[in-house]
């Protein structure tokens, strides 16, 4: 019985001294920088840049893909219209 709690003990221990660093890893932003080799410069993609490429998904009827995946024609039209919006 004795040894049955030290291992709940021990088990919670290293709950709360991990908690912590679950909680920071799973809040921190998943954000990275994407070159635009049309207007030469790099975007934050971030939560920001995400809905400002949903809209223009869906303000020019396209269905979503992630923009790596669409072809260069396709990139160099995001890019112009991203940059005639700067918000």
């Amino acid at each position: 019985m004795r040894r049955g709690c030290r291992h709940v003990g021990l088990l919670t221990l290293a709950a709360v001294l991990s908690s912590p660093i679950v909680m920071m890893t799973g809040c921190a932003p998943h954000a990275y920088r994407v070159y635009d080799p049309y207007y030469r410069d790099y975007h934050a993609w971030n939560g920001h840049e995400n809905v400002s490429y949903q809209r223009w998904e869906g303000e020019t009827h396209r269905d979503h893909r992630d923009l790596g995946q669409r072809g260069s024609e396709e990139q160099k039209q995001y890019w112009s219209w991203r940059h005639e919006r700067s918000d």
